[in-house]
């Protein structure tokens, strides 16, 4: 399992490596697989400025709560980012394989973290905004 994880990483830096895999696609497919990845970069940077906001700017709320929802917001932001990259090679290898590419349930689990952060807040102000 730990070599799995360190010989997926590895392949994150290396392009070079992944480029031997199979036989190169279709660019426009390749490039397609690019935009995705930074539509996951830019999902993972809007949940780490959400999480740098929520700690800045929203004082009223009480410490815990508004830690928590920081925190849950910035753990997501970096899981995303992880994500992206991942799924990017996983993708790249796969089409120079000529197989199917990755199912993936990060988006349902990213969806789940994001209905649960906004049930966290709606809570929050609900129940008032008592202080520090």
């Amino acid at each position: 399992m730990i070599r799995k994880v360190l010989d997926t990483v590895r392949l994150w830096f290396s392009p070079q490596r992944l480029r031997a895999e199979g036989v190169t696609p279709d660019y426009r497919f390749s490039l397609a697989n690019e935009r995705t990845f930074l539509a996951w970069l830019r999902t993972a940077l809007a949940l780490l400025a959400g999480g740098i906001a929520v700690d800045q700017f929203l004082t009223d709320l009480r410490w815990a709560v508004r830690t928590t929802i920081a925190l849950v917001l910035l753990a997501g932001g970096a899981l995303c980012a992880i994500r992206a990259v991942n799924h990017w090679v996983r993708s790249e290898r796969a089409m120079r394989r000529g197989d199917d590419l990755p199912a993936s349930r990060f988006p349902a689990l990213l969806a789940i973290g994001t209905v649960l952060t906004a049930l966290l807040v709606i809570g929050a102000v609900l129940l008032g905004r008592a202080g520090a």
